[in-house]
């Protein structure tokens, strides 16, 4: 019988500095990326920002993930099920959000996506087999409905004022669906399983989504439109850089390092992140009852996000899944 050599020591094992500096990454780089788009709709239309961002973001990606030798190509109907999976998340779940920035103030539209764990536990509930919440996470999203009530109670109260504008309320709803269309495609990219690596992933549903908003941009007549200044190209490269390339490799590291149920915590992190960099960059102040608002928010997608399934998996594990999460 041959001896069996000693296991050498874990070198793999990632030290607590490296571990809290991709943290502090996934929390910064997409909670600044409200403050970002915020910028960058008011000089090119949502579709065109969004766009940009995607395609580039999807080209270095792909590039990237190329040069490294991952197989980039894959069956005709994994590469059709990827580009629907980002025409339903990134397009979907991210044009609304873009095109309502120039009518919300940033950090109110990262307390409203902030949602996005609560509609995942109730899509998840309401499927065949799908999970079931113990009673704290139902108290959660009861929570959450009666914070989001308390959120855009002002913005409510204004169309109300002013006798005719609604656009903050049509902005708020806007918010409201493009995060329900990032949920949906969130609870189907997990029921289909696609044997892809999550970057090679990422990098192809970023340019269906790409495609989709500059198709968008073309037909909507939006290019006459678009302002390329330094402000811009500004928001479009920080938006590439550190929320679709940094900020996403960061989160799929820390996926195969940390418990899920941790990295989910940046379904709660970033909103804080949006709200403070909203205040000290583009002077948003939110008023009292927003405030109230924002801590319910987050303490109903902290009760929903740490609530165990009646299957013993904590709910994190539905929501977090290798994809790129938008902002």
């Amino acid at each position: 019988m041959k001896d069996v050599p000693p296991s050498p020591p874990d070198l793999a094992r990632p030290s607590r500095f490296a571990i809290l500096l991709a943290f502090g990454s996934v929390y910064l780089c997409w909670g600044a990326t409200y403050t970002a788009m915020s910028i960058g709709v008011r000089l090119l239309p949502a579709p065109i920002l969004a766009g940009s961002r995607m395609m580039a973001g999807a080209f270095i990606m792909l590039t990237l993930c190329g040069l490294s030798g991952k197989q980039l190509f894959y069956s005709r109907p994994v590469m059709i099920r990827l580009g629907y999976l980002g025409a339903l998340m990134l397009f979907g779940g991210n044009i609304g959000l873009v095109w309502a920035e120039e009518y919300l103030a940033s950090g109110l539209a990262a307390l409203i996506v902030a949602v996005v764990p609560l509609y995942v536990a109730v899509i998840e509930s309401m499927l065949p087999k799908g999970e079931q919440l113990r009673p704290r996470g139902v108290f959660g999203l009861a929570l959450g409905l009666m914070a989001l009530l308390v959120l855009l109670w002002p913005s409510f109260r204004t169309a109300l004022a002013t006798h005719g504008h609604p656009i903050q309320i049509l902005a708020a709803i806007v918010v409201l669906l493009g995060a329900l269309s990032w949920s949906i495609g969130s609870v189907l990219f997990r029921r289909i399983r696609l044997a892809v690596d999550p970057l090679v992933a990422a990098g192809w549903e970023m340019l269906a989504a790409g495609l989709c908003n500059l198709a968008l941009a073309t037909v909507t007549w939006q290019w006459r439109r678009a302002i390329w200044d330094t402000q811009s190209v500004g928001a479009v490269g920080y938006l590439v850089l550190f929320g679709s390339l940094l900020g996403f490799s960061c989160y799929i590291w820390l996926i195969h390092h940390v418990p899920v149920a941790k990295v989910a915590t940046y379904a709660y992190v970033n909103p804080v992140v949006a709200v403070v960099l909203g205040a000290a960059v583009l002077h948003e102040h939110l008023q009292k009852s927003e405030y109230v608002g924002m801590v319910a928010v987050l303490g109903a997608v902290a009760l929903v996000t740490s609530s165990q399934m009646k299957s013993g998996r904590p709910t994190a594990e539905i929501e977090v899944g290798p994809v790129e999460r938008e902002a």
